[in-house]
């Protein structure tokens, strides 16, 4: 069996239908093994596969029309949303900067997912009876005779023992951008593919950069194009900004992750 694929491989119907073809033919081994080098083969030839994690603007632009657009109200519905933090979440808040504020800059990325990331999104609790957050599940569509794939960092949709309708994404806990990729474009990308999932026109993330949070709108315009919108930076070591934080993604809880 080959050990090491550059491309992922994306399992959706056309690819099984192929696979429960030669079941009946071969021996367990011999039958998997045609069956991965057929579909390898077929990925390398056909070429039009975006992982999320590969994801710069350009490769994005070859796939639709999409563009950045700069507009201060974009965000003001989201960033209005009322809600009045208890004592008790001032605490957390307070003590969550305490216990980082020294270190967090010097985190890898795991450490920084366990001792502050991880932390906030459980206290804000996307959980309810339709919704949950998902960690590193795949999510994966077709668009434009590409296949978009990908395993977002954190997200929230439906679903229950398997994502269906993404509703938000935050990605790429890193100290910075570098060799390894763009966050921005990188949750981009996985927006794109909820859009298309979805049937849908708008959906709403975020990136992380070190103590840095930047929340993001992708639109699908009628006219067939996109355009998003990239909030300014909240630094989550000042507990003001952290505030904010916390209520954005109140907001994202309350107002968009419906059924």
């Amino acid at each position: 069996m080959k050990k090491d694929f550059k491309k992922s491989l994306v399992l959706n119907d056309d690819v099984l239908k192929r696979l429960m073809k030669i079941i009946s033919t071969k021996s367990d081994k011999e039958k998997f093994n045609s069956w991965l080098d057929d579909e390898y083969k077929l990925l390398t030839e056909s070429g039009k596969i975006l992982n999320f994690r590969s994801a710069t603007l350009e490769k994005l632009m070859e796939i639709v029309n999409i563009e950045q657009a700069d507009e201060e109200n974009k965000f003001l519905k989201w960033f209005s949303y009322k809600y009045e933090l208890s004592k008790e979440e001032k605490i957390f808040l307070k003590n969550l900067i305490k216990k980082n504020k020294f270190y967090l800059n010097s985190y890898n990325e795991q450490t920084l997912i366990a001792k502050f990331i991880a932390i906030l999104l459980y206290k804000v609790n996307f959980s309810n009876k339709y919704i949950k957050d998902w960690y590193e599940y795949a999510i994966n569509c077709k668009l434009n005779g590409w296949t978009l794939v990908g395993y977002p960092d954190f997200f929230v949709a439906t679903g229950i023992n398997e994502p269906k309708k993404p509703y938000f994404f935050l990605q790429e806990y890193k100290k910075g951008v570098n060799f390894n990729g763009n966050p921005e474009y990188q949750v981009l990308a996985a927006m794109l593919a909820a859009i298309t999932l979805n049937n849908t026109n708008t959906i709403k993330g975020g990136y992380i950069i070190g103590a840095y949070w930047k929340f993001m709108i992708l639109n699908k315009l009628e006219n067939g194009n996109y355009e998003y919108f990239v909030s300014k930076g909240f630094d989550c070591l000042d507990f003001y900004e952290l505030k904010k934080i916390y209520i954005y993604l109140q907001a994202v809880k309350m107002l968009y992750c419906k059924k």
